[in-house]
């Protein structure tokens, strides 16, 4: 293969990457040849990702701390000397319905999905912009637009619905700097997540209105969207083409 068509080799940095998405996207980026630098508070489920994922490091790391945040990207430059994409993964849901909520549960889902996020924007981004280029990558989820059809997960819903907006107000910040600021947006995806929530339900989650249902995706599957989103950098991007027409439609129905 010719060296134009070869993709560029870049490093990249993963958050929540012990497992799930993570481990999946941190396993398909290691066979394309890139750099990483990953993340999690469990060492030795990271350690075993880095080790299925070629010319990988692992930072054993809370993220919700942001002496952590600043640690990781000081640690990947110092393994690597630059970093080129920052992905922003590492999450948990809940199982509570609104009225059911305490303040602790509220706060965790905020910590967990919003605070670590930030946390990665503030210590990265400067970076990326000082260089005049990089790619920031927050991953969300579909129900960060479309809570209805998942009420039990609600502040988790909050949480995401919040990171949309903080990685949209972001891009406006960053914009003609040379910065590319994406949100990665699942729907439901074939892991350990549901059964790593927060609580227990207080109601069995409602049926799913008529035309929100749609297959659950493979983490390969999302990983391989997400190799597509790093190779063509675009601000959202839905790994399912079925959920971002939901998401469409569930907008129209409510702004007559």
């Amino acid at each position: 293969m010719s060296k134009e068509l070869e993709a560029p080799m870049r490093t990249i940095v993963i958050t929540g990457a012990s497992a799930g998405i993570g481990a999946a996207i941190a396993r398909r980026l290691g066979r394309d040849g890139n750099r990483l630098v990953l993340a999690a508070r469990r060492g030795e489920l990271l350690q075993q990702v880095a080790r299925e994922s070629g010319d990988a490091v692992a930072v054993v790391a809370d993220v919700t701390r942001r002496e952590n945040v600043e640690h990781l990207r000081d640690e990947a430059l110092r393994a690597f000397g630059a970093v080129d994409v920052w992905i922003n993964n590492a999450g948990r849901g809940i199982s509570r319905l609104v009225l059911d909520l305490t303040s602790d549960d509220f706060d965790e889902m905020m910590r967990v999905n919003v605070k670590s996020a930030l946390y990665g924007m503030q210590v990265i981004v400067p970076y990326f912009a000082d260089r005049g280029r990089g790619h920031l990558i927050n991953i969300s989820s579909v129900l960060g637009r479309v809570p209805t059809i998942a009420p039990h997960r609600s502040a988790y819903n909050a949480a995401k619905a919040a990171l949309n907006a903080l990685t949209a107000n972001l891009r406006a910040d960053v914009a003609g700097k040379g910065v590319d600021v994406s949100l990665f947006i699942p729907g439901r995806v074939l892991t350990d997540f549901p059964h790593n929530v927060l609580g227990a339900p207080s109601a069995a989650p409602p049926p799913r209105p008529p035309g929100t249902r749609a297959q659950p995706q493979t983490p390969e599957q999302v990983a391989d969207a997400m190799a597509e989103l790093i190779k063509h950098p675009r601000p959202e991007f839905y790994t399912n083409r079925r959920r971002g027409e939901m998401v469409r439609r569930w907008f129209e129905k409510f702004l007559r």
